[in-house]
């Protein structure tokens, strides 16, 4: 499901239960009014039903026929008011009630009918005492009847009020809980997503290209994830296209400072080949075996030289590999050996003794080295010492291989820079592509690239490779 559907879902989840909370506080409320509407006029029925029986009492004490009357008039106001409001004392107390409410009064009035008739007539004093004694009787459940339900309907007012306040209080609290619930599902749902991309795109930034899953989510971070992924294969067939070229542009300057060591032995086998002519008849056997196994070494020579110029030049698909820092180190020199000695650099090496083996592509990492000494041998132009250094970081199990100059150094204000893709300090025919190349495939191998450098001391660059016992799946020769 689509973020933005897990919105619109939520909100309308929580719309539903604010609106099925609102219909139950609004129903509530309503029998609430009800009720007091009810109590209301209750009250003054109540207190008409006691004005009732105070005249009532007053007959009995004095006699008079006329407070009887008094009565009439009252029961008939009651009945009056009693019928306006009777759709409202019916929805509060239910219509059995209203009617024997309704019956009540009106037996009452009966009563009072009776005993008016009866002082009319003159019945004996024993007469007299049964129909005071019903009417005294008729008002008491008149007024006991409306004050019972009265009180009743006020009691069910406060466990109305109650249960609603404890409805509520849960609804909100089951609302707010659904809210962060659902929240929580999203943010994290965006989060996780956020975090692989952000993850990812700092193993870009460190040279891994690895995708981020085959699958993702069918949704706005799912697309996200899609289109990383598809930069990520770009930039890596593309980092593949700078690294031959970069290549290539080393093999360049390789080639001038070879050139030198390619024509020496080509001029040797010519003067070999031109002596061996003309020397050929007052040659003994043994001495032309001799000069055929010194043209054979010169020959062997050129083909080692030229093996690694051109293995140094084919692009390879990365390949890991068990290997000695040292052999690599050892490979690097041989190739840029005759830079060096055109150069006048002299170079002193410090690379100690049985170190871990490491697990990397030799060829890339050489490619690092080729490009890290020429910088070196370029800053340092007709003289100066390159040092080679190699050793062991047991705390962290690591090995540091040393290039440092005696150049001129880099500015500090530059250092920050000098990994950034396309940033140069050289003044024409640099392209700013070597360092961020080296950089991208040292953090590839799991290690760390790093430069020192001051404008009085040259620059040393700090290459840390882990070594082959802290790398998983180590030295299975899979790429």
């Amino acid at each position: 499901m689509k973020i933005t559907h897990k919105v619109y879902f939520s909100n309308a989840v929580l719309i539903a239960l604010i609106v099925l909370i609102s219909a139950f506080a609004l129903h509530d409320l309503d029998q609430i009014l009800t009720k007091f509407r009810f109590t209301v006029i209750a009250d003054q029925l109540n207190a008409s039903f006691l004005t009732m029986r105070l005249a009532e009492k007053n007959y009995f004490l004095y006699g008079d026929l006329d407070t009887l009357s008094e009565i009439d008039e009252m029961i008939g106001t009651a009945t009056s008011s009693m019928e306006a409001v009777k759709a409202d004392i019916i929805r509060a107390v239910g219509h059995d009630n209203y009617k024997k409410l309704n019956r009540k009064l009106v037996a009452y009035g009966h009563r009072v009918d009776e005993t008016r008739q009866a002082a009319k007539e003159g019945v004996g004093l024993e007469g007299k005492r049964r129909t005071q004694m019903r009417l005294r009787l008729a008002g008491r459940h008149l007024k006991e009847f409306s004050e019972n339900i009265t009180e009743m309907e006020r009691d069910r007012v406060g466990r109305i009020i109650a249960g609603s306040k404890t409805i509520l209080f849960y609804s909100f609290l089951g609302v707010v809980f659904f809210a962060l619930f659902f929240t929580y599902l999203i943010v994290n749902n965006i989060g996780l997503s956020l975090r692989k991309v952000v993850e990812f795109t700092q193993m870009i930034s460190r040279g891994n290209y690895e995708k981020i899953a085959e699958r993702y989510p069918n949704n706005e971070m799912g697309a996200v994830i899609s289109a990383v992924n598809t930069m990520a294969e770009d930039l890596q067939n593309r980092e593949k296209e700078i690294l031959q070229s970069k290549r290539l542009a080393s093999i360049g300057i390789l080639v001038a400072g070879v050139a030198h060591e390619l024509n020496n032995p080509l001029n040797n086998i010519s003067m070999m080949a031109q002596t061996y002519v003309e020397v050929y008849e007052n040659l003994q056997k043994e001495q032309r075996i001799e000069f055929m196994q010194r043209v054979e070494e010169e020959t062997e020579r050129l083909r080692i030289i030229i093996k690694n110029l051109l293995d140094f030049s084919r692009a390879k698909e990365r390949h890991l590999v068990e290997n000695k820092a040292n052999n690599v180190v050892q490979k690097t020199i041989a190739l840029v050996r005759n830079m060096l000695n055109i150069s006048n650099i002299q170079l002193q090496l410090d690379l100690a003794d049985d170190l871990p083996t490491i697990y990397v592509d030799e060829h890339q990492v050489q490619q690092v080295l080729v490009n890290i000494t020429t910088n070196a041998i370029q800053a340092m132009g007709d003289t100066g010492v390159l040092f080679l250094r190699s050793h062991y970081i047991s705390d962290v199990d690591e090995i540091e291989i040393e290039v440092r100059d005696t150049g001129s150094g880099i500015e500090s204000k530059f250092l920050d820079h000098i990994f950034d893709p396309f940033f140069t300090t050289k003044e024409e025919g640099g392209t700013g592509l070597g360092l961020w190349v080296s950089y991208g495939i040292i953090k590839n191998h799991g290690g760390n690239l790093r430069v020192e450098s001051s404008a009085d001391d040259g620059t040393a660059f700090f290459i840390t490779l882990p070594s082959c016992k802290s790398v998983k799946e180590c030295c299975n020769g899979k790429s």
